[in-house]
């Protein structure tokens, strides 16, 4: 009898100990504007549900697919939810190194009981991807260093016109497209010659052109200082992070809204976590990923929300009082000329263009 309690008691340490939920938790994004408005959104509303939760920040996104791949080859994952583009979740997820995530019993209902998957609809790129937010990679440009204010996006290419430094990030993506595209290549067969040898010595030499102008950075708050400080004319960033710079710091800034490139950015949850913090990181994005909180984070930042059902709940900046949605990338008078970014494209070629986007600029 005294074996059999003791059996019970295991049997019922373990139970106990799966079903329990971890309270710190590491959450990782991309720092700055973005950062904040998550933690305005989401993470502060949660720890006040939550007490006793602590979420740790961590603003490593620029790295997550080399930095989880690691993590696992070591067996020694230390995030629990991580903020990644489409592009980049589609890859962590072909790769077993995202958790799939049902939409139908893992993430909120809209208020009126339509389903999760049909709310979010064809932003649901990857089974292990929830969106929150689509965005847009453009240019901002210094209203007091131009003559003639760019309304096209070749202007970046226009050093005669617009003479002085340009940022650009120091990676292939957005980059090559907007180069073909400035090269005469039709929109819709930017990715066919990217596809080609042929077409990615072309994108590169057209950068090629500004490449002794061009100052490359790594993390989006890097573009707004240079704008601020006025050591470029223009470069490109997030369109949230010009948001800021533009209406929140009265620099002398304005948009590029030309070939603006829309992509999708969303949580996913690293594989090889334990039950207790894979159950914390799966109640978080149930909480975060709901109609009201996406709607909230267009509170403090100009990205438009995921979910269909949160749309009509965006209204004025939380704390300046002006109406956010002429400031989305989706609003029509933004959204006149677009590139749409192929996900599946890039997350097939992603480290063969990058290894040679990288071989070249070090030339």
């Amino acid at each position: 009898m005294k074996m059999k309690n003791l059996l019970l008691a295991t049997v019922g340490v373990a139970f106990a100990s799966s079903a329990a939920i971890a309270d710190d938790m590491t959450i990782v994004s991309w720092g700055g504007a973005y950062s904040a408005s998550q933690n305005n959104a989401y993470h502060k509303p949660y720890m006040a549900k939550n007490p006793g939760v602590k979420i740790i920040n961590d603003e490593s996104s620029a790295e997550a697919v080399a930095k989880l791949r690691a993590m696992n080859e070591a067996g020694n994952v230390t995030w629990d939810v991580v903020d990644v583009v489409a592009a980049d979740a589609m890859r962590l997820c072909d790769e077993g190194l995202a958790e799939v995530i049902n939409p139908d019993t893992e993430l909120a209902k809209a208020p009126d009981g339509t389903s999760a998957a049909d709310d979010f609809g064809e932003l649901l790129v990857s089974e292990c991807f929830i969106p929150q937010i689509v965005y847009s990679t453009t240019f901002g440009y210094r209203t007091d260093k131009v003559s003639t204010p760019p309304t096209d996006i070749c202007a970046v290419f226009d050093l005669q016109k617009y003479p002085g430094k340009r940022a650009l990030e120091k990676r292939a993506i957005n980059n090559v497209e907007w180069a073909l595209l400035c090269d005469g290549v039709p929109k819709d067969q930017v990715y066919d010659v990217l596809s080609t040898p042929a077409g990615v010595d072309q994108a590169l030499a057209k950068l090629g052109t500004i490449k002794d102008q061009v100052v490359w950075w790594s993390s989006g708050s890097e573009t707004p200082q240079l704008l601020a400080d006025g050591e470029v004319v223009m470069g490109s960033t997030y369109n949230g992070r010009l948001f800021a710079l533009i209406e929140e710091q009265k620099q002398p800034v304005a948009m590029l809204w030309d070939a603006q490139v829309f992509d999708l950015d969303g949580w996913i949850i690293p594989k090889g976590l334990s039950p207790e913090r894979l159950a914390r990181a799966k109640d978080y994005i149930m909480f975060a990923t709901d109609t009201q909180r996406l709607a909230d984070q267009a509170k403090y930042i100009s990205y438009g929300p995921a979910r269909k059902s949160s749309a009509p709940l965006v209204g004025k900046h939380a704390e300046l009082g002006i109406e956010m949605a002429p400031h989305m990338p989706t609003d029509p008078e933004n959204a006149k000329n677009t590139f749409l970014y192929n996900y599946e494209w890039w997350a097939d070629n992603r480290d063969d263009l990058d290894g040679k986007f990288q071989a070249w600029l070090a030339k």
